[in-house]
């Protein structure tokens, strides 16, 4: 296995496993404020992909905002969790089931690409982000956020008292930071190597409470 490729471990996203995922992150007050400041970023009724959407939350409150979205996941649970939630909000995302390295739009296709608390599960990050920029126009941009290897364990059980979530859940997600997340997680320095590996040559790390922000800009033509 190459230096760029990496074993993925953890419960596969599917079935129960998707539903429970679904359920303790459906409150989440970050994708109103997310959204709010991706919309920002892109022109309006700009084209935007989720990568790795899960339940499709953060997509949803993108094309409430009017936003041209799609959205793929590897994981055909999560896939028909968001279009039932697309449809119970009442707006139109293209959610389709694919792998990040390997998406399956032409080249161009995309003005903002995101990533959110996927990436560290990737088995082809370098795949994932040389796909990235193959499917943004010139001058497109992108945002990888995930969880910082460096946060530390007082930031973690903030973030989980944040999420309002029952005293089972909440014991479950604190072992799941701590025996999976944390291991995949990426330093700082080496999200930094992969982004000077791939079509990006580099990109601007931002630290965003227990995770970071790696903001990625495809030269204009």
């Amino acid at each position: 296995m190459s230096k760029t490729h990496k074993a993925h471990k953890g419960p596969p996203m599917e079935g129960f496993v998707a539903s429970w995922y679904a359920r303790i992150t459906k409150d989440s007050r970050d994708y109103a404020t997310l959204a709010d400041a991706i919309a920002a970023r892109t022109k309006p009724g700009g084209r935007v992909l989720e990568v790795a959407p899960g339940p499709g939350y953060l997509a949803v409150e993108l094309a409430r905002r009017g936003l041209v979205t799609s959205g793929i996941d590897i994981s055909r649970s999560f896939v028909r969790i968001a279009n039932d939630n697309a449809r119970a909000a009442g707006v139109a995302v293209d959610f389709r089931q694919g792998n990040a390295s390997a998406l399956p739009y032409p080249d161009g296709s995309f003005d903002f690409v995101v990533c959110r608390a996927a990436f560290k599960n990737f088995t082809d990050p370098l795949g994932a982000l040389d796909e990235t920029y193959r499917v943004l126009v010139p001058g497109g941009a992108a945002s990888i956020l995930d969880l910082r290897k460096e946060c530390s364990p007082a930031e973690i059980a903030a973030e989980i008292d944040d999420m309002h979530i029952g005293r089972l859940s909440a014991l479950w997600t604190r072992a799941t930071f701590r025996w999976f997340l944390l291991k995949n997680a990426y330093s700082a320095e080496a999200i930094r190597q992969l982004a000077a590996q791939s079509r990006f040559r580099g990109g601007e790390l931002r630290n965003d409470g227990v995770g970071f922000d790696l903001r990625l800009v495809k030269p204009s033509a």
